[in-house]
């Protein structure tokens, strides 16, 4: 299989880590977002969408979006991050809904990417300020409730003792935040859960090209 993906993309990390955790063989393909590649024809022609990821099967089955591509590579492998019982596995599934909706909408693209691309925020800087102003504090909401609610249960992971998807899917989402020194002191469960999924062992080789890129932006900034 292969992977279509760029190093320090949000939705590839999860994929790239699961992947390499599961015993899944993934055939890596740098696409560079920087540079356009992701707009070339022949990757439009595979998806139209011109974003990454993107899982390619050798007989030319396609699946994009990294929550798909979790959820197909786990039931692949029949690991328990996606478990079989249909309500554990509706918990999964919520859990990766939450993410996919109103965190990563209003924390990744409400609070981080529009100090880092200016295609997502807006020219006028008053705008710009109210905007964030109103998504830092729903982000900070968001983050109450992971921290008092979801991260409640035994075990230092979403999943409980050991890490299920949602974990994989979730961590990457909130790890954005390093690239705008996004404080999570306020949320000791989030800090605990984050620092336990950097534990694990394919967090290094996952990670690698996103940490890279916030050292850049931290040295830059300096």
């Amino acid at each position: 299989m292969k992977l279509h993906y760029f190093d320090g993309s949000t939705t590839c990390r999860p994929i790239v880590m699961f992947a390499a955790e599961a015993g899944l063989p993934l055939e890596l393909v740098p696409v560079d977002l920087f540079t356009g590649e992701h707009l070339a024809s022949d990757y439009t022609a595979k998806n139209p969408n011109q974003l990454v990821p993107l899982l390619e099967e050798p007989d030319g089955f396609l699946l994009a979006e990294c929550s798909a591509i979790l959820k197909y590579l786990a039931d692949r492998a029949g690991h328990p991050a996606w478990p079989a019982e249909p309500r554990a596995r509706a918990q999964v599934n919520a859990r990766m809904d939450w993410f996919n909706t109103g965190f990563y909408r209003c924390f990744g693209y409400g609070v981080v990417y529009p100090q880092l691309f200016p295609d997502y925020g807006f020219a006028d800087p008053v705008m710009q300020r109210e905007a964030l102003t109103r998504a830092t504090r729903k982000s900070e909401r968001l983050f109450g409730i992971l921290d008092a609610h979801m991260l409640a249960g035994p075990g230092p992971f979403l999943g409980g003792m050991e890490p299920d998807l949602s974990d994989y899917l979730g961590v990457a989402y909130a790890t954005t935040g390093e690239l705008v020194r996004w404080d999570m002191g306020h949320w000791p469960r989030v800090e605990a859960w984050i620092a336990a999924m950097r534990s694990r062992p394919a967090w290094a080789g996952a990670n690698a090209g996103f940490e890279a890129w916030r050292d850049q932006l931290r040295a830059d900034a300096a």
